[in-house]
């Protein structure tokens, strides 16, 4: 997989000391998602149309809660 060279910072990223984010980079077939924290660990790459199929499957799980 070719390194991605633009992370972007989840809108959702908290400040404070935890900084608990999550950063994805989009390259041309797929997107890269790796922990903020631990960039070295490792980088998630999933094809762009299975991305995008976990993103709304978790969108619609989120609609469905009830607080």
């Amino acid at each position: 997989m070719p390194t991605p060279v633009q992370w972007r910072k989840s809108s959702y990223s908290g400040g404070g000391e935890g900084n608990d984010c999550v950063e994805m980079a989009t390259l041309p077939t797929r997107v890269a998602i790796r922990d903020s924290k631990l960039p070295a660990q490792g980088i998630l790459s999933l094809p762009t149309k299975a991305f995008t199929a976990f993103i709304d499957s978790l969108k619609a799980d989120s609609s469905r809660r009830t607080v």
